[in-house]
């Protein structure tokens, strides 16, 4: 009973002093960059760097075969005095390294990425008409012969004249 006093007394004392530590131990391993991916686009993000004669620094983006910063696809760090970014567009699948050099020269951190090849759906093929579209032109694309422009040129009249002899064939009281 003795024994189990002086462990729950010694326990807080003791998980105060060694949370600090284990928290401490990775994140002093984290670099002081964070990138991340979006299809074929790579940004990185840090607060590492202060503004020095109106530059924050730089970041480049190294392919496998390249080995120095210089050798990188090189973008102008952006930001404010809290975080500084950049962004590359169109990256081809394939592996990485993102590496921050600060406008003074200390490098801010370097971070190897994955970009992988960008999905896009299929679509099922459609046939194209083979004549092409006859937006808004109705039945006048085709070429009729002269006896379905007369039978139709009929029926039009045949419906005028219909038309005409029922108005005039009203009672008067309905005319105005």
């Amino acid at each position: 009973m003795r024994y189990s006093r002086l462990l729950s007394r010694s326990a807080a004392p003791l998980a105060s002093f060694a949370l600090p530590l284990a928290l401490a131990g990775p994140s002093a391993a984290v670099s002081g960059i964070s990138v991340s991916t979006s299809g074929t686009n790579v940004s990185v993000v840090t607060s590492a760097c202060a503004l020095n004669n109106g530059s924050w620094g730089t970041a480049s983006l190294l392919g496998a075969q390249q080995t120095s910063f210089a050798q990188g696809r090189q973008v102008a760090l952006t930001g404010t005095t809290v975080s500084q970014s950049a962004a590359w567009a169109a990256v081809a699948p394939g592996t990485y390294t993102v590496v921050v050099r600060c406008s003074n020269g200390v490098s801010a951190g370097s971070q190897v990425v994955s970009v992988s090849a960008p999905t896009t759906p299929t679509r099922a093929a459609t046939p194209t008409p083979s004549r092409g579209v006859a937006g808004g032109l109705g039945g006048a694309t085709r070429d009729y012969g002269t006896l379905t422009l007369g039978v139709g040129a009929a029926l039009v009249g045949s419906a005028v004249i219909a038309g005409a002899w029922f108005l005039r064939r009203r009672p008067r009281s309905y005319r105005r």
